[in-house]
């Protein structure tokens, strides 16, 4: 997909976030909206569709986490990428943030070059990958469902079940945060109890195999897979 061709909506109550924001993005050819609240958000949504929606926490009538609940329980915005700008410090608001179903978070003062890098970031789950359905593929790694099997530069991995589904459930969706509650349900289901531990094993034991640049740490929530620029 073309830049030109990607939508993006911000919505925040103060314009000159609004507009620092829009300026960066719109210098890097993405199509911009706002809106200066949750209730506008949902409207300007449903007309202009927007591929991602970059969305403050706190704003009058209808916060950032309830309006990204209700977005999210509209099945068209199933699959929109939504980003929220937080307060520093404010651990509540991005676990809130994620609970709402929220894909990334940066924090405020916005920083233009932060901010560009993470939106291009999530978006490249946008563009067409060079893989089949059953294939994740990353520059030199690729991951085949099909055939449980992770090759690294051409040469193939040793890789247990677990860390099998847990390495593609990340790279699945590249920049998106998985709660490590939600990993615990889809890689071990919720009638298997395991120790606490479990998850962070299994990530250090993927750093050591493919590459510690891969993964991201999300403290107090949980980890994301990070696409390798090419």
């Amino acid at each position: 997909m073309k830049k030109e061709d990607i939508r993006i909506l911000l919505v925040d109550d103060e314009p000159d976030i609004l507009e620092i924001i829009r300026f960066n993005l719109e210098k890097v050819g993405y199509q911009i909206k706002t809106a200066s609240n949750g209730l506008d958000a949902i409207k300007v949504s449903k007309k202009f569709l927007p591929h991602l929606i970059i969305l403050d926490v706190m704003m009058p009538d209808l916060d950032g986490i309830e309006t990204c609940e209700r977005l999210r329980q509209d099945e068209g915005f199933q699959e929109t990428i939504i980003m929220f700008l937080t307060a520093r410090g404010e651990d509540y608001s991005y676990v809130a943030a994620f609970d709402a179903g929220a894909d990334d978070y940066v924090t405020k003062p916005v920083k233009p070059k932060v901010l560009v890098s993470k939106v291009k970031g999530l978006l490249r789950r946008l563009k067409k990958r060079e893989a089949t359905s059953s294939q994740l593929v990353f520059n030199n790694l690729v991951i085949d469902r099909e055939e449980y099997k992770v090759t690294l530069k051409g040469k193939e991995l040793s890789m247990p079940r677990k860390e099998f589904e847990l390495l593609y459930l990340l790279a699945s969706k590249p920049g998106k945060v998985f709660k490590r509650e939600n990993i615990m349900e889809k890689i071990w289901g919720s009638d298997v109890v395991v120790g606490d531990r479990t998850i962070d094993v299994h990530i250090r034991k993927l750093r050591e195999k493919i590459g510690d640049r891969f993964f991201k740490t999300v403290k107090g929530v949980g980890y994301k897979f990070i696409q390798p620029e090419k």
